[in-house]
């Protein structure tokens, strides 16, 4: 059943519907939901064993996979119990500081996935266009602080927009059509001026949906021409490999935001749970394929597995 629309709410507690119109399906979305989860917690626990007990995964592209790993356990588990929560137990309230929280640190792990992302595609134009000097260009002083520049930028980028939301009045009723922490839903129920947090949130999203695809596109055509330039047909073929996994990748995380940005800003005419549904997939699809990807297609992580689980079989 729908939740009850809350009569007596405090200006501090919000109440999320989940996915506006689909209520009777919550149930059944739900598990979908949880088995991404569990991929998601599985896989990326997995990938951070790996690379951690084998030696031949330390170099610079592999601590940017772990970078990679521990956002999408952050952003999996910061979403997917509530949402759990709201459709099998229908424990809609929540406060709001902790709804804030929870969007800060959802927006900042998209960030900064996108700038490790970015910090990728740079890693693969050195191995494949300048092996020889790959392991001094980007050494561990380096990767360490390319990986504090992404997050120090993901702070920068979306505390303003926390900051902001969380000083407008809320009036009841406080009910977010949501699932989880949208900043455009949550505005939806403030009572003051939202115009700055409205474009600040547009802004945000366009600037890093658009301006980091930007810097790896010309990343990756370089790297193409340096992989056609290469005379071995194995060498070829291992660098194409470990291309195809970053790329789609990419793929899986840059469509979806753009599609559901779009979607939300230039088609308010389509259901809500349109909107809903597409949100919630661009959150919960690329941390539960990405260690599918890179496990099945980077053949040192799965050479690495294999090791390990015949060390520890002996």
């Amino acid at each position: 059943m729908p939740p009850s629309r809350p009569i007596d709410v405090s200006l501090s507690e919000l109440h999320l519907t989940g996915i506006p119109g689909l209520q009777h399906l919550h149930r059944w979305i739900a598990i979908p939901f949880c088995t991404m989860c569990v991929i998601t917690l599985a896989g990326s626990s997995t990938r951070l064993c790996v690379m951690k007990a084998e030696s031949s995964l330390h170099l610079p592209m592999f601590p940017f996979l772990s970078m990679l790993a521990v956002i999408d356990l952050v952003m999996s588990t910061s979403i997917t119990p509530n949402m759990l929560g709201i459709s099998w137990f229908h424990s809609t309230a929540i406060s709001l500081d902790a709804c804030l929280t929870q969007m800060h640190f959802v927006h900042a792990c998209s960030v900064m996935e996108s700038g490790v992302l970015v910090a990728m595609a740079f890693d693969r134009y050195v191995a494949i266009g300048n092996p020889l000097q790959y392991l001094s260009i980007l050494a561990s002083p380096v990767v360490a602080a390319v990986g504090l520049a992404t997050w120090l930028r993901a702070v920068a980028f979306t505390s303003p927009l926390t900051v902001c939301i969380h000083r407008l009045p809320f009036c009841g009723p406080a009910l977010v059509a949501h699932s989880c922490r949208e900043p455009m839903a949550v505005l939806r129920v403030a009572c003051g001026d939202t115009a700055f947090c409205n474009a600040y949130s547009l802004s945000l999203s366009t600037v890093v949906g658009s301006c980091d695809p930007l810097l790896i596109v010309p990343s990756y055509m370089l790297v193409l021409r340096a992989v056609f330039s290469i005379s071995r047909p194995e060498a070829r073929r291992k660098a194409f490999s470990t291309c195809g996994s970053h790329l789609c990748v990419m793929a899986l995380f840059y469509v979806p935001g753009l599609l559901s940005m779009h979607v939300e800003r230039y088609c308010q005419q389509l259901p809500p749970h349109v909107h809903v549904l597409l949100a919630d997939l661009y959150l919960l699809i690329p941390p539960a394929f990405n260690p599918l990807i890179y496990g099945i297609k980077t053949k040192q992580i799965r050479d690495g597995a294999l090791r390990v689980i015949s060390r520890r079989r002996r």
